[in-house]
């Protein structure tokens, strides 16, 4: 088979034994050799590819938390705080009040000439204003005959109108987890959670993290992800029942789908042996582009949603604790059984007392099932502290950190839901590091935008929106940062021997990068760049460039 061989300025290989080089030899969509010009002889006669002789190349980024529901959310309006920039190209500016989310919801509403269907926005993020929640009577002021709904930044929370919550039959006298009530009892038309919100779907298929993903969607996702320069990504919930997985292997086996996938199964769509019996047949049938043997458990909700469980002292400013997405002894029975079974565990904790209940139920699946090299990994694991990294060093636990949360939620952290001290530890990369515990980092897309370079600019600089420096000890180097959003998430997915360094026999798959992320200000990491991607040797420009 023919031998291509890629020239550019610097290589990053992020291999241990040879860390740089300027040529990469493929073959069979997999990597033969790196090193110097001597590549094009190495291995017989090779073709030389210089179109990136003037650009760095890297492992192509491994995001190991998103969603394809990533490729869906455009469909409906953007009403987030901050400014996002659209798979096409467009800015949409952030709202910085309910009373601005309102007047654009409104202004959607009346475009619409199907008097019957729902208008769904997401990205809303109230933490920003003054404590001020959103209610059913704010989106009454949108529409009070078409259901309203209204996804938080989160996706663990979602506001709905009069007309939504009589469509679905939601009423004061409801008992169901998760409605928020005034102080009258009354229901507020805010959803906590994944039952709550689930009510919601039962009439009105409009809410983006519950819809199902075509192909439309997949590749929408894929482009995005490729723009940044990723490679390899997760769909971290998915109900990966026969249509979906039908439509997944289809999709994925086109020889033009720009990334691989790695959808994982989520747990609370199933019952336990339904979902255990479910992961058996998916382990075995992943493919080049298609990896299964992901299982998603959520424990609980969102540290700025205040739906996260805190340990002692609780929330700062006094809010109560968080809800448990799971009943703590169903964690335990579950944890046991997909263990037991032989399933890669990765775990929602966002607050310290769902990471501590997580640690615990995979320490007595260890004792119950003794299991080597397991890689259950927690998830977000933003209030991690010394001992309870310690205890997962111990047991082979992997976290995967959710180091954006620094620069976007950072100062209300610190403000309102952690307090000042506590804010200096949240997403502790340097005291994993320091204690060498596996970790990686991610998106959490679309929670916040796929973009591996600024995700690592977070650990580095650790700064606010605001510009504070949030934790200084916990900053981590450039290299680290790079390492842990492409070999590090490899290892925490196990897919470490196909990709996240380059390396002989592993996919060759590249990010092509306009600048060297070792040699620029660490303040300038997340200007970086993205030229294009190589998947299995495959070129896939970035759009636009």
């Amino acid at each position: 088979m023919p031998v291509s061989v890629f020239q550019a300025k610097r290589i990053i290989t992020l291999n241990g034994y040879r860390p740089f080089a300027t040529h990469v030899a493929v073959r069979d969509g997999r990597i033969l050799g790196m090193g110097d010009e001597t590549m094009l002889t190495a291995f017989g006669r090779a073709s030389l590819d210089d179109r990136f002789a003037g650009k760095v190349l890297m492992p192509g980024f491994v995001e190991g938390h998103a969603h394809v529901f990533e490729g869906m959310v455009w469909d409906d309006r953007y009403v987030g705080f901050f400014d996002r920039r659209g798979p096409d190209g467009r800015v949409w500016p952030g709202l910085t009040s309910i009373d601005a989310v309102v007047e654009v919801l409104a202004a959607e509403a009346a475009a619409l000439t199907d008097p019957t269907r729902a208008l769904s926005a997401w990205g809303f993020d109230p933490i920003y204003f003054d404590g001020r929640r959103m209610t059913r009577c704010d989106l009454d002021r949108v529409s009070t005959t078409r259901p309203v709904l209204v996804l938080h930044a989160s996706a663990h929370i979602l506001n709905v109108n009069s007309a939504a919550l009589d469509l679905v039959g939601l009423r004061d006298d409801t008992d169901l987890d998760g409605l928020a009530r005034d102080e009258a009892g009354r229901l507020t038309g805010e959803l906590l959670g994944p039952e709550a919100m689930g009510w919601v779907r039962s009439k009105i298929d409009r809410v983006p993290v519950l819809r199902a993903a075509d192909e439309r969607v997949l590749r929408r996702f894929a482009d995005i992800a490729r723009a940044s320069g990723v490679t390899t990504c997760t769909d971290l919930l998915n109900q990966l029942g026969a249509e979906a997985v039908e439509v997944l292997t289809t999709v994925t086996g086109a020889d033009d789908f720009p990334i691989r996938l790695a959808p994982a199964l989520a747990q609370r769509m199933h019952s336990l042996d339904d979902g255990v019996a479910r992961w058996k047949v998916l382990a075995g049938a992943s493919t080049d582009r298609l990896k299964f043997g992901l299982v998603k458990l959520v424990v609980d909700g969102s540290i700025q949603g205040f739906t996260a469980r805190l340990r002692w002292p609780g929330y700062h400013n006094g809010a109560p604790n968080g809800m448990w997405y799971m009943a703590p002894a169903d964690v335990m029975q579950v944890v046991d059984a997909y263990h037991a079974a032989g399933a890669h565990l990765q775990i929602h904790t966002n607050g310290d007392q769902a990471s501590e209940l997580a640690i615990d139920a995979i320490e007595a699946a260890l004792i119950r099932t003794p299991r080597a090299d397991h890689r259950h990994t927690l998830q977000h694991a933003q209030m991690l502290d010394e001992a309870l990294l310690r205890r997962m060093k111990t047991l082979g636990i992997c976290c995967n950190i959710f180091a954006n949360h620094i620069y976007y939620w950072g100062d209300a952290h610190a403000a309102q839901t952690v307090g000042p001290v506590r804010a200096e530890r949240l997403d502790p990369c340097g005291t994993a590091l320091r204690l060498g515990v596996p970790f990686s980092m991610h998106s959490d897309a679309p929670i916040t935008p796929v973009a591996p370079l600024f995700t690592a600019w977070c650990a580095v600089n650790r700064l606010t929106a605001s510009g504070a420096l949030l934790g200084a000890e916990e900053r981590i180097p450039v290299e680290a940062a790079l390492r842990a959003v492409t070999l590090g998430v490899a290892y925490t997915m196990k897919l470490d021997h196909l990709v996240g360094s380059i390396d002989v026999g592993k996919y060759a798959d590249f990010a092509v990068l306009d600048d060297d992320p070792l040699a620029v200000d660490p303040m300038a990491l997340k200007d970086v760049g993205v030229h294009a991607t190589v998947v299995g040797g495959r070129v896939f420009p970035a759009p636009g460039s």
